[in-house]
């Protein structure tokens, strides 16, 4: 069975093989000729986005209890703290506008928006223990209330019941296409696990990355919604989810240099302080002195740098402009985003697709 992803090419050939005066996002400059309609378009809210399918995010969060319920008191009580945790829902509203496109939503997608948002959240908490984090959306994390130890067995219960949920549907190609969303998560953890010299870490490979890490499962969002939707645009949904998940991705890692703890819930410099090289730095390096990098690579050096060494390094994609190089990438990603709408009939779901682009460019958390 041909498979229906959009990560069956490389993100190197996805973003820097584009014509037709298109930014080179891996080789030259990033110019555009035109300002994209993107940086034209005011942020709209969430709960404006949502509006199409308030009826159905009403009854997501009993879905998500109705799931997760457990008979052990102690994964009772990680999955209560859990459930007070949990995001936005961005997925799922991703999931759910995407059923709703050409008109013939299904009765199953709230469950599988629920399911989708498990494996979301089953994949935060792994990562809070991969990476000892000790806060997480202004939260004490599992591993931080808890242990690492009862992190990483919730992160898998967490999957599992996901998993017997979407057997329960009985659909095959559901559970099919975020198996593929999960392996290219797990993949990328461990591809970024594995990096050795983190300023070897070039464009390219971070591409690959955050399309393995956070564009992966919002493309099978969308693809499951028009699954059990108007199955015909699950390929055109898949690579909205694809390229809207590149920008959000991008997007987050402009607001970890930018943001404050109390705005992010999380330390400003967190990808620092855990020595993540990412897309402001990569792009501020392309124009940094040779002083610069030398203090670029001292900082990873470091066991345990301060506030005024992350500060610096800060102080240097700011300067070097790495954070408008990066937000010009996400807003290439959200043009393309937008233009795998192009020939969908206007309805309120595919004008609500429309407006997340907007949403996730201009988010500040």
């Amino acid at each position: 069975m041909q498979l229906h992803h959009p990560i069956a090419v490389s993100a190197f050939a996805a973003v820097g093989g584009e014509t037709g005066g298109r930014p080179d996002l891996l080789g030259g400059a990033l110019m555009t000729p035109n300002p994209s309609p993107t940086a034209r378009t005011a942020p709209p809210r969430l709960a404006q986005i949502q509006r199409p399918i308030r009826r159905e995010l009403d009854g997501l969060v009993g879905e998500l209890r109705r799931i997760i319920v457990g008979d052990f008191d102690l994964i009772e009580e990680v999955n209560q703290y859990l459930l007070l945790m949990r995001g936005k829902l961005f997925r799922p509203t991703l999931l759910l506008l995407c059923n709703k496109v050409g008109g013939r939503p299904h009765e199953s997608a709230v469950t599988l928006a629920a399911v989708v948002e498990l494996v979301h959240l089953a994949t935060l908490v792994h990562d809070d223990a991969v990476d000892h984090s000790v806060l997480r959306r202004g939260m004490p994390t599992v591993n931080a209330l808890w242990s690492h130890q009862v992190s990483i067995i919730m992160g898998d219960y967490l999957y599992s019941r996901s998993v017997a949920e979407l057997a329960k549907l009985g659909s095959l190609e559901a559970i099919r296409v975020l198996a593929v969303a999960a392996n290219e998560m797990s993949a990328g953890e461990m591809r970024q696990l594995t990096s050795c010299d983190a300023l070897d870490f070039d464009e390219a490979e971070y591409y690959r990355l955050i399309a393995a890490k956070t564009a992966s499962l919002m493309a099978a969002a969308c693809e499951i919604g028009a699954l059990v939707g108007a199955e015909a645009y699950r390929d055109q949904l898949a690579r909205f989810g694809h390229n809207l998940g590149m920008a959000f991705q991008i997007i987050d890692d402009v607001l970890d240099y930018t943001e404050s703890e109390a705005v992010t819930g999380k330390p400003t410099g967190h990808d620092l302080r855990e020595r993540k090289v990412t897309l402001p730095l990569v792009g501020a390096l392309r124009s940094a002195s040779g002083a610069e990098w030398c203090e670029v690579r001292r900082f990873f050096t470091l066991t345990d740098p301060d506030e005024r060494a992350i500060e610096r390094i800060v102080e240097i994609v700011r300067d070097r402009n790495g954070l408008e190089y990066a937000r010009q990438s996400a807003r290439h990603f959200g043009d393309r985003a937008l233009a795998s709408l192009e020939r969908l009939a206007e309805d309120p779901a595919v004008e609500a697709l429309r407006q997340s682009v907007a949403y996730v460019i201009g988010r500040r958390r």
